[in-house]
């Protein structure tokens, strides 16, 4: 028995020596892994998620309008490597798988994107500069057929954000014509997007007890939508403000909103999870309920609103 048991501690040790620098719900961007060469930290302060402006060259060589983008970073393979994800609003997605090969000094990256799927990824490679800059180069000729590379730089990098650009370069460098440039500013905890909604989430059940209609209603977009037990779906002010006022000697004790995930896509998130809740009726009983939920956020003019709000009532 022993025996038995000592196998299976050094089994679930070892998975966890395999795995304790990945991401986890303690650590959602994963950790650097302290056997990895020591350049694994080159992308430390870019590791989490940035909100980001997005800006291409156009044809007639105008710049495009900016294009919304979060990139998000993240230590994968047990902490030797690192991942990077953009999701667009114009529906482009793309990454890179980047790896430091120590043999030869220089960070590798490995770019895909569902725009341009391929069976062989392009690849750049390069490292950090005495300036703190990440530059990173693949070989590529000019439209009139001069040799040259195109070149990735991450600049201006700090704890708050970092800028990128992309550019055409002759083998000198001497010569530089950019055609794609973003601007990043990181996500923290206390302006993140998800707190908003987690605050947006608990100022509803705040409104609701209290009573104040008026504070609840204006929680939803102007063609926001609920989908109640029992009823058609309800749409526009008028409608939810009927549904949601509280008869006269009604009062609701207790309302409390439990997200299981948030989830954010640009202008759109959705959150699920339960409720809770306790109404005191005009007879002076006491009735608990509760039940599960999907709600649809947009963000409109800088605000999160709720456009689809779907519940039913659990029985057990």
């Amino acid at each position: 028995m022993k025996s038995v048991f000592t196998l299976i501690f050094f089994i679930s040790a070892l998975s966890f020596s395999q795995n304790e620098y990945s991401v986890s719900d303690t650590n959602p961007y994963g950790l650097p892994n302290p056997e990895a060469p020591e350049e694994i930290k080159d992308f430390e302060n870019l590791i989490g998620k940035c909100n980001c402006k997005s800006e291409t060259r156009k044809q007639d060589q105008t710049w495009a309008d900016p294009i919304d983008m979060t990139w998000e970073w993240k230590y994968i393979m047990n902490g030797m490597a690192v991942q990077d994800e953009t999701i667009k609003s114009d529906g482009k997605h793309s990454g890179s798988i980047r790896q430091f090969i120590a043999d030869s000094s220089k960070w590798y990256v490995h770019y895909y994107s569902s725009a341009t799927p391929t069976t062989t990824l392009p690849t750049w490679e390069g490292g950090k500069k005495e300036n703190g800059n990440i530059v990173l180069y693949r070989e590529q000729k000019a439209p009139n057929g001069m040799e040259g590379f195109y070149r990735l730089t991450f600049y201006d990098i700090s704890d708050l954000g970092y800028k990128w650009i992309g550019e055409w370069v002759d083998k000198t460098e001497k010569i530089a014509f950019p055609t794609w440039k973003i601007d990043c500013k990181k996500v923290t905890e206390d302006d993140s997007d998800i707190k908003i909604i987690k605050n947006n989430i608990s100022a509803f059940s705040k409104a609701y007890m209290s009573g104040d209609v008026d504070a609840l209603i204006s929680m939803y977009t102007d063609d926001g939508k609920i989908f109640p037990n029992n009823k058609k779906i309800l749409s526009g002010k008028d409608e939810l403000k009927d549904y949601w006022a509280v008869p006269e000697g009604v009062k609701i004790l207790h309302h409390k909103v439990t997200p299981e995930e948030i989830h954010i896509e640009n202008n759109i998130a959705y959150d699920y999870g339960y409720y809770e809740g306790k109404t005191l009726t005009k007879d002076n009983k006491e009735v608990s309920w509760h039940g599960k939920y999907t709600i649809v956020w947009k963000k409109t003019d800088g605000e999160w609103k709720i456009y689809l709000d779907i519940w039913n009532n659990v029985t057990k």
